[in-house]
């Protein structure tokens, strides 16, 4: 566990920062934690891979939960034993939520932004390849994810002071996992901000007209960089799947993270996702270039495209 941001932080509010988490435990599964609220000081959890199929990629995780919970269990903790079998490292983000008094698009974005570069001051010391560092939001979680992909820069330039401890370490993503979707900054009901050049490329998926709010968000984030034709976006709308928690015909509620759903094709984007990470080069060794930087690079030197 390490925390995000010094004691005394102009990030965090001195007078709760003590305060303890809030664990809430599964009734079924002993020792297993569903959901954290009441979080103060977030943090990271790192969880290594071991060194013999170690790629140097690390998936930052950032659950859902209507920024009133943490769901850090189907949207965490489930992910890192899965994410392990192709030698990816997991961080768990304990951010900040709405229900404890802080605001999702300022307080938690500037978690999740913070955690990359913090996951990046410790790639020596971790194994891991600074180029290789990405961050997958689910729901709620997804809308921190998005942002993390286009406000990195003003979000560095912000806390470039030669006192901050991570001066220099770029908040950039260089992927980015949005897994059926809140609002991203590209919503109908705000002003989206200007897409870097080199944005990096994004994984989205949702189900289609049994989760339709969150599907139009996630297709409003495809459309912005199809207009300006970023490469390796790719999108996953299933035609049967509802949003997690909602209710089904059969009386139980539709399950998220890496459930198989009732077996419909929706329980299985997560191999749609190793694949795209795959032909992107994440996968191969640490060190060594990946396709997706090179074409993010290819991108960022060419003229601005619009589409027509």
């Amino acid at each position: 566990m390490v925390p995000l941001y010094p004691p005394g932080s102009p990030f965090l509010k001195a007078d709760r920062i003590r305060e303890a988490e809030q664990y809430n435990m599964s009734q079924a599964v002993p020792g297993r934690i569903g959901s954290i609220v009441n979080i103060h000081n977030p943090s990271i959890e790192w969880h290594p891979v071991d060194r013999a199929l170690n790629s140097g990629a690390v998936v930052i995780l950032v659950a859902g939960g209507g920024h009133n919970t943490l769901n850090v269990g189907s949207e965490g903790a489930d992910f890192v034993p899965f994410f392990y079998n192709y030698g990816v490292n997991t961080v768990i983000l304990r951010n900040r939520l709405r229900r404890d008094g802080y605001n999702p698009q300022t307080d938690a974005v500037n978690d999740a932004l913070q955690s990359i570069r913090m996951v990046r001051a410790y790639a020596k010391e971790w194994n891991i390849d600074p180029n290789k560092i990405g961050i997958m939001g689910f729901s709620a979680g997804a809308e921190l994810a998005a942002p993390s992909a286009v406000l990195f820069e003003d979000f560095d330039k912000k806390n470039s002071d030669p006192g901050d401890p991570l001066a220099g370490m770029t908040s950039r993503p260089d992927f980015v996992g949005i897994i059926y979707p809140g609002p991203t900054p590209f919503a109908r009901n705000r002003t989206p901000p200007p897409i870097p050049r080199n944005v990096p490329p994004a994984f989205i998926t949702c189900a289609g007209s049994g989760d339709r709010g969150h599907a139009v968000w996630a297709i409003e984030y495809f459309n912005a960089m199809l207009a300006m034709s970023v490469p390796n976006i790719e999108m996953h709308i299933y035609g049967n799947g509802r949003h997690p928690g909602d209710p089904l015909g059969d009386g139980s509620r539709m399950t998220g993270g890496l459930t198989d759903r009732n077996d419909i094709p929706f329980g299985t984007w997560q191999y749609r996702f190793i694949d795209w990470f795959r032909d992107l080069g994440f996968l191969q060794k640490p060190g060594v270039e990946t396709k997706a930087a090179r074409d993010v690079a290819a991108f960022k030197s060419q003229p601005s495209q619009t589409a027509r």
